[in-house]
């Protein structure tokens, strides 16, 4: 598949800064000097701390430094009851929490064989896309400012903003949402919201042209992006990256489409890759996902089936609330799926999202009962930052909040 690029450089190897460092200062004696970056610099988007090494304005050494949240919730998630664990989700990558919320969700039904009804998984597509465009829009909008570029902040800032009208219209909340629930989503589309996305949709798109006019030939923009954080493709796999910037390296992968899920193979949409691997290329592929969002969610509502957004049959579901209010029986009911939560049978899975930073998973081990016996998060923003000590060395400081940008990382889900 084509860059969406326009590039005609020729971007070297990773490892060919910090080489080419070495060799010509390599008989130096200079005296270096350790720097602490963070975690409460800007530029970390988080807390986040480098421990660099200098020679000058060069970087020689990089350490990050992560921890400073001490959150915990892969043990949290031991001591509660799947659907109690869902507001956790929110919290990992805050900037996502939709689509975190159907992923773990997703996982859960995986170990449980259900499979939700059409509406309920289209449904659930259009939260992960809207989720996706709310997180690369801060992601562009973050890593501009960063370089510069603070109208684009603005413009980015703007249309965020504008999904998170739609998730309050929706879910109730605007930035914690915990919608969705194993099984199902908490409540079907409300009145007019259909309307809402569509209206959002085509301004969206105007945004992301006006964006573009602003950033994509911008001389001081691709002066502090191209061939600047330089990841090759063999160093992108053997590090584990995944999402953008595993697609910014030219590797053609993305879950949706290698590993279908809630009936992802029903939609056209392209999988927009970049071959050179550096900061520029990696906003050029988030811009593109984020026209083909559009492009996805256009199709959802266009084909959204009628019916039930989640398996009330089950005997695992809460009750409705009318029901529970009028029957002996479905009062009982409620109560022990209440206190005793799913009754998940003994096994174990592992389930795979495309989440806005790459690749959420979720491994849960069960041996029977509404309590994981154990839960481990594969968190995207971990894997990305590990390349950092690698990556950092050969370049100079006013490189790293370019580079950083570009990744596009949460630190929730990094000490998660």
């Amino acid at each position: 598949m084509s860059s969406p690029t326009s590039t005609e450089y020729q971007a070297p190897d990773i490892v060919s800064k910090a080489s080419d460092y070495h060799s010509e200062t390599e008989d130096l004696m200079g005296e270096k000097m350790v720097l602490n970056m963070g975690p409460s610099h800007p530029a970390t988007h988080g807390v986040l701390r480098l421990v660099l090494e200098l020679d000058g304005e060069v970087i020689t050494k990089a350490d990050p430094d992560i921890g400073f949240l001490h959150r915990g919730d892969e043990k949290i998630a031991e001591n509660m009851h799947y659907n109690q664990f869902v507001p956790y989700t929110d919290r990992l990558d805050y900037l996502a929490p939709l689509a975190n919320n159907v992923a773990y969700a997703t996982a859960v039904e995986k170990l449980m064989g259900w499979e939700l009804p059409p509406r309920g998984q289209a449904l659930r597509v259009l939260c992960c896309e809207l989720a996706r465009i709310s997180s690369h829009m801060l992601g562009v909008g973050v890593c501009a400012m960063d370089v510069g570029a603070m109208t684009v902040f603005l413009y980015t800032f703007t249309e965020r903003e504008k999904v998170y009208n739609m998730c309050e219209q929706l879910t109730g909340a605007r930035f914690t949402t915990s919608y969705t629930r194993v099984g199902g989503q908490l409540r079907d589309m409300p009145p007019g919201f259909e309307a809402t996305v569509r209206r959002f949709l085509d301004e969206c798109s105007v945004t992301i042209d006006e964006v573009g006019k602003l950033l994509d030939n911008n001389k001081i923009f691709r002066d502090r992006m191209c061939d600047i954080g330089v990841i090759s493709a063999a160093s992108a796999i053997s590090y584990g990256i995944t999402g953008p910037n595993l697609r910014g390296s030219g590797v053609v992968r993305d879950l949706r489409k290698d590993n279908p899920y809630l009936g992802y193979e029903q939609y056209e949409f392209d999988v927009p890759i970049a071959d050179e691997g550096d900061c520029y290329a990696r906003y050029a592929v988030r811009m593109e996902e984020m026209r083909q969002s559009i492009r996805i969610i256009k199709q959802v509502l266009d084909t959204m089936p009628e019916g039930p957004v989640n398996l009330a049959h089950e005997k695992s579901m809460l009750p409705q609330k009318e029901r529970v209010l009028m029957s002996m029986e479905e009062l009982i009911h409620h109560f022990i799926v209440a206190t005793q939560g799913i009754d998940a049978p003994s096994g174990e899975v592992y389930f795979g999202a495309e989440n806005p930073k790459g690749e959420l998973g979720f491994y849960i081990h069960s041996t029977g009962g509404g309590v994981p016996n154990r839960l481990k998060i594969r968190s995207p923003s971990f894997c990305n930052l590990s390349i950092c000590s690698k990556l950092l060395p050969g370049h100079m400081v006013s490189d790293i909040p370019a580079i950083l940008g570009s990744l596009d990382f949460v630190m929730g889900e990094c000490d998660r």
